[in-house]
C-alpha cells in the first residue's frame, strides 16, 4: 500500500483504512463517502470540503504549545494571536473560525477597509484586532470607531505619514469628548534581518513595509509631542510567509527584541507587545527527501519565548506579550478539494487497442513477440530493441511503407513494453528508466481549474499533496500528469521524476475515480481567478455531531453560468432575450422543437461551468 506521503504532511488528520482515505476524527468517515453523499444531492463537479474541527485543532495546538513554552521558561508575558484575513476571507471559513476559537480570545487581522469591516463585525469584544497595511484617513477613522464600539484594536503604523494622520483623527474624534480615546498604536519596524525563500523580501532594508531606525525615533518623538505615547503598545515585524528555516526568525527576534528594549528604556512605558507576524510554515511535501520546514512548532515557540526573555533580562525591561499572525498554519489543513477524473488520455495504449493483422510487418510482429515474452532477465535488452524498432517503423511510415494501423500498433506495443519493463526493473535506480517514465506518463483529465483552486501551483510552483480517495489497497503504477479543464497549457501538474506521483489505472467509463488535493485552505480561494470563467467550486462544512456522526452544513453551490456573466457586468437579461429571440425566429426548427430547445437552454444556463462526468451524463440524458 502506498500512503502518498501521509506520514509527512498529514499531521494525523487523515488515515488510510482498507482502500480509502478517511478523516481521523470521531467515526472516521471516508472522504469518498462524504463526496458521494453530496453528489447524491445533485451537486457535480469539484467540491471543497471544510472541516471546522481541524481549525480548532490548529488554534488549540498553537496556544497550548506557547503555554507550555511559557511554563518551561517561567515567562511573564502573555501569548495572543490573530488570524490574518488575507489568508481566507470566505464566510464559511471565517464563521467557523470565530465559532471554534471562542475559548482562546482569538482575534482577526485586517489589511484593508473591507477586511476591517469583517473584523469589526465578527471579532468578539475584547479579542484583539490588528490593522496592518497602508491606511488612509478613512481607514484610520474606522479604527477609532471600532475603539468606541469597545474593540481591543491596534492600528500598526507603516510610515510616518500614517502617524500624522492618526494625530489628526485623534484630535477630530476627541474635540467634544470628556475622555479621550484612541486605538492602541503599533509600529512596524524595518529590520536588517531578511526572510528566506519566495517571500524573503518581506524582511530586510528593501522591504515594502516598516520604519527604519531613524523613522522610528521620529515616530517616538511625534507620539511624545502629541501626548499619544500612552497608546503606543506594540512593535511589529514580519519576515515572510512559509518560513522553511528557523534561523532567519531567530536573527529577527534578537533584532526586534533589542529595539523593544531600547524603546522601553527611552520612556515608552506602555509598550508591552511584540508582534512577530506570520510565517509559521506548513509541510506540503509528499516526499521525505525534500521537506518544506526544518523545525517543529515546539522549537518555534521555545525560540520565541527564550529569546524574548533573554533580551528582557539583559536589558532590564519587562517581558513583552507575544503576538502571532500565523494564517497559513491555522487555515491550510482545514479544507480538501475533491475533483473527479474525467478521462485518462493514454488509455488507447492498452493491449485491447491493438489492430493486428493476419500478416504484420516483421518489425511490428517482433514488437508483439517482445511484449509477450518479456521477463526481468531480458527486460533491459528487449526494451532497447523495442525503442530501436520504433524509430525504424516510424521512418518506414514516413516513407510510405507501412500504414496507419501499423503505426498505431507500434506506438501501443512500445508503450506497453516500456511500462512492463519499468515495473520489472523497479528496484534499479537507472536514469534511463526515469527518463522513460516521462514518455509513458498517464494524463489524467480532472474536473477542476488549477487557476481557480490551486493558484499558488500556477504562480509559485507550490506543491500540494494529492491522494486518490479510494483504491488505496492497490499499488498505483501510472506515472501521472494532471490536466485541468481550462484551455490553457499551464493548467497542468506535470509528472516530476524527482517528486513523482503515481495513480491507479482506472476505466472511468465504468467507475468514478476522485482525487483529493489537500492543504488548500490558505490563500488558494482568495487568490483563485476566474480563468475561462470557472468559479469557486461547490463548498460545504463537514460538522461532527456528539455521537460521532457527520452532517453536511452550509452548502454553497458553484455559481451558475448566468451568475458568472452577471459578476462581469454583462446584462444577463439582454443575453437571455437575445438567445430566446434567435431560437424563436429560427426557420430551421418547428414550434415543438423551439419549446424543447428553450427548456434545455434554461436548464444549462442554471448550471455551473464545470464538466459532467460520464456517470452524471448518463443520469441526465
Amino acid at each position: 500500500m502506498k500512503n502518498f506521503g501521509l506520514n509527512i504532511w498529514g499531521d494525523e488528520n487523515f488515515i488510510i483504512k482498507n482502500d480509502t482515505i478517511n478523516i481521523n476524527y470521531a467515526t472516521q468517515p471516508s472522504l469518498l463517502q462524504i463526496t458521494q453523499d453530496i453528489r447524491e444531492k445533485g451537486y457535480k463537479g469539484p467540491l471543497l470540503l471544510r472541516f471546522p474541527h481541524l481549525i480548532r485543532k490548529q488554534i488549540s495546538t498553537l496556544f497550548n504549545t506557547f503555554d507550555e513554552a511559557k511554563k518551561e521558561f517561567n515567562y511573564q508575558g502573555n501569548f495572543q494571536a490573530v488570524f490574518p484575513l488575507k489568508v481566507n476571507q470566505f464566510p464559511n471559513f471565517v464563521h467557523a473560525l470565530i465559532d471554534v476559537s471562542k475559548n482562546y480570545n482569538y482575534g482577526l487581522e485586517a489589511g484593508s477597509k473591507a477586511e476591517l469591516i469583517i473584523a469589526m463585525s465578527k471579532t468578539p469584544l475584547g479579542a484583539p484586532i490588528t490593522v496592518n497595511g497602508f491606511k488612509d484617513k478613512e481607514m484610520i477613522a474606522l479604527c477609532f470607531i471600532a475603539t468606541k464600539m469597545g474593540h481591543n484594536i491596534t492600528v500598526t503604523i507603516e510610515g510616518l505619514g500614517e502617524l500624522e494622520t492618526i494625530i489628526q483623527v485623534y484630535a477630530e474624534f476627541n474635540k467634544h469628548s470628556q475622555k479621550a480615546i484612541s486605538p492602541k498604536i503599533g509600529v512596524r519596524i524595518r529590520l536588517h534581518s531578511s526572510g528566506i525563500g519566495i517571500w524573503a523580501k518581506s524582511g530586510g532594508y528593501s522591504s515594502k513595509f516598516g520604519l527604519s531606525s531613524t523613522e522610528l525615533l521620529e515616530a517616538y518623538e511625534l507620539l511624545k509631542k502629541h501626548k499619544l505615547l500612552d497608546y503606543f503598545w506594540m512593535i511589529h515585524f514580519h519576515i515572510g510567509s512559509q518560513m522553511g528555516n528557523i534561523a532567519p526568525l531567530k536573527k529577527a527576534l534578537r533584532e526586534a527584541g533589542n529595539i523593544y528594549a531600547e524603546l522601553k528604556k527611552r520612556g515608552a512605558d506602555t509598550l508591552g507587545a511584540i508582534n512577530i507576524g506570520g510565517g509559521l510554515a506548513v509541510e506540503y511535501s509528499q516526499h521525505s527527501h525534500k521537506q518544506d520546514r526544518n523545525y517543529s512548532l515546539k522549537e518555534f515557540a521555545n525560540d520565541v519565548i527564550y529569546l524574548m526573555q533573554d533580551i528582557a533580562k539583559r536589558k532590564g525591561v519587562e517581558e513583552p506579550d507575544i503576538f502571532t499572525e500565523s494564517g497559513r498554519y491555522i487555515a491550510a489543513s482545514h479544507s480538501v478539494l475533491v475533483a473527479p477524473v474525467l478521462e485518462l488520455f493514454s488509455q488507447e495504449y492498452h493491449e485491447k487497442g491493438l489492430r493486428l493483422k493476419e500478416v504484420n510487418p516483421p518489425l511490428v510482429q517482433e514488437l508483439y513477440d517482445l511484449f509477450n515474452s518479456l521477463t526481468r532477465e531480458h527486460a533491459r535488452e528487449y526494451l532497447h530493441d523495442a525503442l530501436d524498432h520504433m524509430e525504424s517503423l516510424l521512418t518506414l511510415f514516413d516513407l510510405g511503407y507501412i500504414d496507419l494501423e501499423d503505426r498505431s500498433n507500434t506506438e501501443i506495443l512500445v508503450n506497453l513494453i516500456i511500462k512492463k519493463s519499468i515495473i520489472l526493473l523497479k528496484d534499479e535506480d537507472a536514469n534511463e528508466l526515469k527518463t522513460l517514465q516521462d514518455r509513458i506518463q498517464e494524463k489524467y483529465l480532472v474536473n477542476f481549474s488549477a487557476f481557480q483552486s490551486l493558484p499558488d501551483f500556477w504562480g509559485l510552483a507550490q506543491s500540494f499533496p494529492i491522494v486518490p480517495l479510494d483504491h488505496l489497497d492497490l499499488k498505483p503504477t501510472n506515472p501521472a500528469s494532471i490536466w485541468d479543464i481550462t484551455c490553457d497549457s499551464d493548467g497542468e501538474i506535470g509528472f516530476n521524476r524527482e517528486f513523482p506521483l503515481y495513480l491507479h489505472d482506472i476505466d472511468v467509463s465504468k467507475e468514478e475515480y476522485f482525487l483529493g488535493f489537500f492543504l488548500t485552505g490558505a490563500y488558494q480561494e482568495v487568490l483563485g481567478m476566474k480563468h475561462n470563467l470557472f468559479t469557486h467550486p461547490t463548498e460545504c462544512l463537514v460538522e461532527f455531531n456528539k455521537d460521532g456522526s457527520y452532517s453536511i452544513e452550509k452548502l454553497i453551490e458553484a455559481q451558475s453560468l448566468m451568475d458568472i456573466l452577471d459578476d462581469l457586468d454583462y446584462d444577463t437579461n439582454l443575453i437571455d432575450k437575445a438567445m430566446k429571440k434567435q431560437i424563436e425566429e429560427s426557420k430551421q426548427i418547428n414550434i415543438e422543437e423551439k419549446r424543447e430547445l428553450l427548456g434545455k437552454l434554461y436548464l444549462y444556463l442554471s448550471e455551473n461551468s464545470y464538466l459532467k462526468t460520464i456517470q452524471a451524463q448518463n443520469e441526465n440524458p
